[in-house]
């Protein structure tokens, strides 16, 4: 039973997404220019690096490029989500009324919906960098099987790190400086910009010790290669930590902000 509810809200997730045909279309073109002008810039890093900037050569770099872009639909990296909506207005007191945990059903459903956006999104994202622009991707079947599965976790993580955001909402009410500041930081540290490994060495133990990386960079970096055996399995299991770590602080920040909830003028 339990299964069943969070399960057909993860559909009911995927078929609100799909009714937004045109959107998906327009989210299209843009990661595609985009990642048209992340090609001539990062080629040129490349190049002016001698052929190998801190591992990544040209094959592995628009790797990089069209998987980070193909994931942009699906890894929500703006910290805004409409439980953060529910509790301004105050409508999350009737999402308390429910039978089921606020938390886990919001959860289910935005990972639905970002599930979606890899079909019309993603995967032609993908497809439109290799044919255009070529890539460097892994031989061993294994690769893809740990990358699928590394995909689901940063889309899961990513979903249980924005729901942070919301939560702020039942102290501030109004979230959208959170919001903001999120949107700058998780873009930077998830390696949406450049990958992260190439952070100065400071830089780059920071953005470790975040959920960001296990987002998208994680995910970019297993099922392209670059990294393999052990590694690849190590940055899988950061993934479970920021996963298991986030689902633990939604629970905790849902209880104390239902204990907390004021809802104005009711």
């Amino acid at each position: 039973m339990f299964v069943r509810t969070y399960a057909r809200l993860f559909v009911a997730g995927f078929r609100r997404q799909s009714t937004y045909r045109l959107a998906a279309l327009g989210g299209l073109v843009a990661n595609t220019t985009f990642g048209l002008l992340k090609v001539a810039l990062l080629f040129a890093a490349v190049d002016a690096a001698g052929g190998q900037l801190s591992g990544y050569d040209v094959g592995a770099m628009s790797a990089y490029i069209w998987i980070s872009q193909g994931l942009l639909g699906s890894i929500n990296l703006f910290g805004r989500t409409d439980m953060a909506v529910r509790i301004r207005s105050g409508d999350v007191a009737v999402d308390f009324l429910r039978p089921v945990d606020v938390h886990l059903a919001t959860i289910a459903t935005e990972v639905g919906r970002s599930v979606f956006a890899l079909l019309p999104r993603g995967l032609p994202s993908v497809a439109i960098g290799a044919f255009v622009v070529g890539m460097s991707l892994p031989d061993d079947p294994a690769a893809y099987v740990l990358g699928a599965l590394s995909i689901v976790l940063g889309i899961v993580v990513s979903a249980t790190t924005v729901y942070l955001v919301a939560a702020t909402g039942f102290w501030l009410v109004e979230t959208r400086g959170v919001e903001i500041l999120y949107m700058v930081v998780s873009g930077f540290f998830a390696g949406l910009f450049v990958p992260i490994r190439l952070f100065p060495d400071w830089l780059h133990a920071a953005a470790t010790a975040t959920p960001f990386p296990s987002m998208m960079m994680y995910p970019v970096d297993v099922i392209s290669g670059r990294v393999d055996g052990a590694e690849s399995a190590g940055l899988v299991g950061l993934q479970v930590f920021w996963l298991a770590t986030t689902i633990a602080a939604g629970q905790l920040a849902t209880r104390a902000g239902r204990r907390r909830l004021e809802v104005q003028g009711g």
